[in-house]
């Protein structure tokens, strides 16, 4: 049997792929594969490999892309020894994995076709971009089980909906759809139903074709001042920005952009 998640290549781009049918529930086969290959994506996004990957597509197979977490995973630990240091043990984890991709440096996107619960959403706020298909939902239901979401649902949610609006959510562990969402600034981009896969793969190869060191200062620049202000980003520019004038793709697309105009540079992400 293939691993719950699971890693192929498509060129430059690493596709992410949970396929645990027919639910493709998180329990504790999953939760494993989702740490081995947070690692692998680290290495395989190595600045220094010339043949890294320089985008993460995590897509899922099936209907849908998670009905949530197997609950006979939170049964036995809330019925074992020790339930409070077990529990915080799983949410160490599982914040380790969701800071794992939130750190990669390259641009993720999170594409989902469907229905997407709990850690599946979370996993896909935890991506750069998320993608949905017009008759995707989402939700974190942890209310019927007792729980508040901890792979950083609550936070990231609150980064890009506000507050108020993460609160809504997952006070009411009701499911939104694609264009609430997208209304919320949580969901990047709605596309047809139709096509959808072939839609974001083919997103996921475009910010892939790109000057991959400068998204990485994006994704730096972007987080700072999410987390600390716009002044604490303004600080670290000149750190941060400042080496892109060192990197073959700058001297590269300069040099195309003066002989043969904007948009014509191809970047190699050194």
């Amino acid at each position: 049997m293939s691993e719950p998640l699971r890693i192929e290549r498509d060129g430059d781009v690493a596709v992410v792929v949970l396929d645990n049918p027919p639910l493709n529930l998180f329990d504790a086969a999953t939760f494993d594969a989702m740490e081995r290959v947070a690692q692998e994506l680290v290495l395989l996004t190595d600045p220094e490999d010339p043949q890294r990957a320089r985008a993460v597509l995590v897509e899922a197979r099936g209907k849908v892309v998670s009905g949530g977490v197997d609950v006979t995973y939170f049964r036995d630990i809330a019925e074992g020894p020790d339930p409070a240091r077990r529990g915080g043990a799983l949410w160490a984890r599982l914040l380790e994995v969701a800071n794992t991709f939130e750190d990669l440096p390259v641009p993720t996107v999170f594409a989902a076709h469907g229905l997407c619960l709990t850690a599946a959403f979370e996993l896909a706020l935890s991506c750069d971009i998320l993608l949905a298909a017009e008759k995707a939902s989402f939700g974190l239901v942890e209310i019927v089980v007792g729980l508040t979401p901890s792979m950083g649902g609550p936070q990231r949610l609150a980064e890009r909906a506000g507050p108020a609006r993460a609160k809504e959510l997952i006070f009411t562990g009701e499911r939104y759809p694609a264009a609430v969402l997208e209304r919320w600034n949580v969901v990047n981009r709605v596309l047809p139903d139709e096509g959808f896969a072939e839609a974001a793969r083919a997103y996921a190869h475009r910010v892939a074709a790109g000057p991959t060191v400068a998204h990485a200062a994006t994704k730096q620049l972007a987080s700072i001042a999410v987390r600390q202000g716009a002044r604490a980003a303004d600080a670290r520019v000149p750190e941060i920005s400042g080496p892109l004038f060192a990197t073959d793709d700058l001297r590269g697309a300069v040099a195309s952009f003066l002989t043969d105009g904007p948009g014509k540079a191809t970047y190699t992400g050194r």
